[in-house]
């Protein structure tokens, strides 16, 4: 990861600068915050921004990352701020570029992502007199469109106003609930002379997240956790910074868990007292392990509980045994049965109620749940013989389990929407048995209570909103910030055909991608629930692709894969040593019917 981004206040070569506009204004804020790459497509009502990336690159600040398409800029900025824990920056031109924008920054709205979206506009004076790809009021207007899907959107009418905003906007971007926001600014505004040479305020400073507790509701939750004869967590996608936190609780009470789709990368599929995944792709032993009669309390932690992270739904989660932990109230319109709603800063939460769980005296005596037996991943999915099969086609479960083995333990993995993250989501275990992990604190050279270097984890998927092709350009984004180890893309060849160019992107960066590509000539979950729901077969079918054809032809390393024997002839050592992509087109059995039931479900429920 690149670590000598140098505010221009700091830098010794600022004097020798040209002329400090309002676009390296806004550079010097991403500089200050230690952002390291901006995402984008170039064009004209963007220009002077990216002349000042251009300076802050040759001074050893930021570096821009070109996309193929802005979506992918998008996906890229999502992916990056997944793994960094930073804020995710994307950019492109005024009118199609900044619609281009708008199914990804959707996908990062609903799935809880902080990104900073800039896009141009024609100069001010030519608001109103069709110019070109007017994109304000008085033309095909981006600031209604992004209003739906940022947490904060604003059009820059003045120079003086750059930093105010910008302040307004990143605060809306990393508060509960976080999310994308939007600054859209003229050419001529971008262009204007700066009032001083470096940032006005330290941002650093206003956007350090503050450790929020409710006393009254700790000290409630726990008068129910000491009357409590069995305790189930449902780890979210949400609790990234204070997982460590969360499972030392579960550990220290006994207090079995399951997570939602989203949250299974922050966990070990090892872990003792790990029951699955809840939800969309997951496990029998999820669901039972809620609908246990002898469980009487269920806390849900950082999950956002829409349709496929709460079982669409389910009366097995969504019940009066719910207590709700959460850091966005926004969250809670969901669980109105919820016997409690506790909102602060999980990782603060969880901290204190592990202090409290050893030193609560007589009025709270600590949690000791009765023992439970381990559950291992061979014994949660719903069909182990064909995880270990060797028959033709190649089946997906084979696949899954095979690629948990082949890639080491500090993989990230990605899983496209469609049947890609439902495979993944039920059958990819990697092999790293560590069940916590104890991070030390540089400054204090102690252990740092719950903290990870990565909100992100080892599974990353994409919920609610789903956009198809949303990991090709994730993957991209977070190799870029990690560059260190391996990052697995795991899509379908439908949203390859989608976004598949982007492959070119981690070619020109030397970026080590491994592209896994479920080929099974179709919109797999389209014709699977058209069949699931005896609806007409239409619209699925996609004619046959050489996929490791077209990687090459991109300048990617590309393997046809028809097997298990495939993939163990591959060398794994020498992919992962390689500055650059590998794309494996896997042709997979096209009649395997992922797991897919929450699905279907809803889908009947609502005809």
């Amino acid at each position: 990861m690149r670590t000598n981004v140098l505010p221009v206040a700091d830098n010794p070569s600022a004097a020798s600068q040209p002329a400090f506009d309002v676009a390296d204004l806004l550079v010097a804020y991403l500089e200050q915050l230690g952002i390291e790459y901006v995402f984008g497509v170039p064009g004209g009502a963007i220009e002077p921004l990216y002349n000042a990336l251009a300076r802050s690159e040759r001074r050893g600040g930021i570096r821009h990352i070109l996309a193929r398409h802005e979506a992918g800029a998008a996906y890229m900025a999502d992916g990056y701020a997944r793994e960094t824990g930073k804020i995710g920056v994307c950019c492109a031109t005024s009118g199609p570029g900044a619609t281009n924008l708008i199914t990804a920054v959707a996908g990062a709205y609903d799935n809880n992502i902080p990104m900073l979206v800039v896009t141009g506009q024609p100069a001010l004076p030519a608001f109103g007199k069709h110019a070109l790809q007017e994109s304000a009021c008085t033309g095909v207007n981006v600031l209604s469109m992004f209003r739906h899907c940022t947490r904060y959107n604003s059009l820059l009418s003045h120079p003086k106003q750059l930093e105010s905003k910008l302040n307004a906007a990143l605060q809306a971007a990393t508060r509960a609930p976080r999310g994308p926001v939007h600054l859209s600014v003229p050419v001529d505004v971008f262009r204007s002379p700066s009032d001083h040479l470096q940032p006005a305020y330290d941002l650093r400073k206003l956007l350090a997240p503050s450790s929020l507790i409710d006393d009254d509701a700790i000290a409630a939750l726990r008068e129910r956790l000491a009357h409590a004869r069995k305790v189930v967590l449902v780890i979210g996608g949400l609790c990234g910074e204070g997982i460590g936190s969360i499972l030392q609780f579960a550990q220290l009470t006994g207090a079995t868990f399951v997570t939602t789709p989203d949250g299974k990368g922050l966990v070990s599929p090892h872990h003792p007292l790990f029951r699955g995944v809840f939800g969309f792709g997951g496990h029998a032993s999820a669901e039972a392990a809620l609908r246990d009669e002898a469980v009487d309390l269920i806390l849900a932690v950082g999950a956002s509980l829409g349709e496929w992270n709460s079982g669409g739904w389910s009366d097995s989660l969504m019940n009066e045994r719910l207590v709700h932990i959460d850091e966005s109230e926004e969250h809670f319109a969901l669980t109105p049965m919820a016997r409690m709603h506790i909102r602060g800063r999980l990782l603060s939460i969880f901290n204190r109620l592990v202090e409290l769980h050893e030193t609560g005296g007589e009025a709270h005596p600590p949690l000791r749940l009765a023992a439970t037996q381990p559950l291992t991943p061979d014994a949660m999915v719903a069909e182990p013989d064909k995880a270990a099969s060797d028959a033709l086609p190649f089946k997906p479960q084979r696949l899954m389990r095979e690629l948990g083995r082949l890639f080491p333990p500090t993989t990230r993995y990605l899983a496209d929407t469609g049947n890609s993250v439902s495979w993944s989501t039920h059958y990819l275990h990697p092999q790293d048995r560590r069940v916590a992990e104890r991070r030390v604190s540089d400054t204090e050279r102690k252990p740092d209570l719950g903290r990870r270097k990565t909100a992100g984890g080892w599974l990353r998927v994409t919920m609610n909103f789903a956009p198809m092709g949303w990991a090709i350009g994730g993957a991209i984004g977070t190799a870029a910030a990690y560059p260190d180890g391996p990052v697995v893309c795991i899509t379908g060849d439908g949203s390859m055909l989608m976004n598949g160019q982007e492959i070119s992107v981690a070619v020109a960066e030397q970026l080590t991608v491994i592209f896994v590509v479920l080929n099974d000539g179709a919109l797999g979950m389209v014709r699977h629930g058209q069949r699931l729901a005896k609806a007409e077969q239409i619209g699925c079918v996609l004619p046959p692709t050489d996929f490791a054809m077209l990687a090459r032809a991109l300048g990617a390393e590309g393997h046809t894969i028809r097997s298990a024997d495939d993939l163990a002839a591959l060398d794994i050592d020498a992919m992962l040593a390689r500055k650059g992509p590998t794309l494996l087109d896997v042709i997979v059995d096209p009649e395997e019917v992922p797991p897919m039931n929450v699905r279907m479900r809803v889908l009947a429920q609502n005809p």
